[in-house]
């Protein structure tokens, strides 16, 4: 159960870095935090205490398994994951390129 709670942790580190800081980097390091906390909740629920590896064999017993589809599913949400990072990334960079800052305050007032 503290497993979880230290998830939920790091979810509301990752969510007060998105939604207090002023600085683009912060934001998208805040996304990124919110992504591994998920992530790490999602592996959480498909772990099992003493549970083998879900691979099945005819001469084995289906007991106390490792449920398969969250370990599936964290590979998706990598994947996904850092394709929004580095899309994020590269609005950060053009965003610094035409406005010279990565505060969003002074990027609102520069927008006119």
């Amino acid at each position: 159960m503290s497993e979880y709670f230290l998830c939920f942790i790091l979810f509301c580190v990752g969510l007060y870095c998105l939604l207090r800081k002023r600085n683009i980097i912060k934001i998208i390091v805040g996304l990124a935090i919110i992504e591994y906390a998920v992530n790490l909740f999602l592996i959480l629920i498909g772990y099992r205490t003493h549970g083998r590896a879900p691979i099945f064999s005819h001469d084995q017993e289906i007991q106390n398994m490792v449920d398969p589809l969250p370990q599936a599913m964290v590979l998706t949400t990598i994947v996904i994951g850092l394709a929004v990072i580095v899309v994020a990334v590269a609005l950060a960079v053009r965003i610094y390129g035409k406005y010279k800052t990565f505060d969003i305050t002074k990027i609102r007032r520069l927008k006119g």
